[in-house]
C-alpha cells in the first residue's frame, strides 16, 4: 500500500501565531531539526571529556575542527586516537548529560506552538545502539518534555523524510533522494563556521530569534 502524506491537509491545533504581518491563514509547514550540534552541544562537550580522560593525548581545539566527522579527523592522526575519542562518546551517560545549545529547547518548543508549523526532531544512531536510542530520549523528554518523544525520528538519511525546512550543523548532506523535499537551513558549529553553505540559509544561534524569519520565508515559498 502507497504511503499517503495528508500533512498538508491538516489543521494545526491549540496553536497561536501572534505576528500580525502573515497571513490570517498561515500554510502549514513541516521542520526537522538535527539533534547533535543543533539542539545539543555535542563537539564542545566530547573534547571537555576526552582531554580529561586523555590529558596526555594529543587534541584537536575547537577553532581548528574540519569536516562534520570529529572521529575522522582525530583518525588521520592517528587511528588509535580516532578510537580513544570515539570511546568517549560511546560511554554511557555521555549523550544523556550533554549540554543544551543556547536557546535551542526554548526556540524549538516555541517554533512547534506557532499555528501551523510541526517540528520533528531526528538523529542518526550511535553506535552501542543499545544506550544510544534511550540517552537520545531521555535528553529530548528531560528538556523538551515528554509530549516529544513522539516527535524523534531515528534515521541515517534525512533525505529519506518529508518536510519543508531540515535545519542541520551539515554543510552538505548526500543519501538515498537526490532532490529532497526539505530546504537545507545550516546551523553554525565549529567545523562549518568557516566554510561557505552558498545559496544555503545559515542559522547562527537560537537566541536572536532569527529562526522566525527563516519560518516566515518558507511559509512565504510555498
Amino acid at each position: 500500500m502507497a504511503y499517503n502524506d495528508n500533512f498538508s491537509n491538516t489543521k494545526a491545533i491549540g496553536k497561536s501565531f501572534s505576528n500580525k504581518n502573515e497571513s490570517s491563514v498561515p500554510k502549514n509547514i513541516r521542520v526537522l531539526v538535527d539533534f547533535e550540534n543543533v539542539l545539543c552541544d555535542f563537539e564542545q562537550s566530547l573534547l571537555k571529556s576526552y582531554r580529561r580522560k586523555y590529558p596526555k593525548e594529543t587534541y584537536i581545539p575547537l577553532e581548528q575542527r574540519k569536516g562534520i566527522s570529529v572521529k575522522r579527523q582525530y583518525a588521520d592522526v592517528s587511528e588509535e586516537l580516532g578510537e580513544k575519542l570515539s570511546s568517549v562518546y560511546c560511554t554511557p551517560g555521555f549523550i544523556s548529560n550533554l549540554p543544551e545549545i543556547p536557546g535551542a529547547c526554548e526556540a524549538v518548543d516555541a517554533m512547534d506552538k506557532l499555528y501551523g508549523v510541526n517540528v520533528f526532531i531526528y538523529s542518526g544512531i550511535t553506535m552501542p545502539y543499545g544506550y544510544s536510542l534511550k540517552e537520545k530520549c531521555q535528553w529530548v523528554e528531560f528538556h523538551l518534555g515528554v509530549r516529544w518523544l513522539d516527535k524523534i525520528i531515528f534515521t541515517k538519511d534525512p533525505t529519506l523524510l518529508n518536510g519543508n525546512l531540515l535545519i542541520d550543523d551539515r554543510v552538505s548532506i548526500k543519501g538515498v533522494i537526490k532532490n529532497p523535499t526539505w530546504e537545507h537551513v545550516v546551523f553554525t558549529s565549529c567545523h562549518n563556521v568557516r566554510i561557505s553553505v552558498g545559496t544555503k540559509t545559515r542559522l547562527e544561534n537560537w537566541t536572536d530569534g532569527a529562526w522566525r524569519q527563516i519560518i516566515r520565508k518558507a511559509r512565504h515559498d510555498i
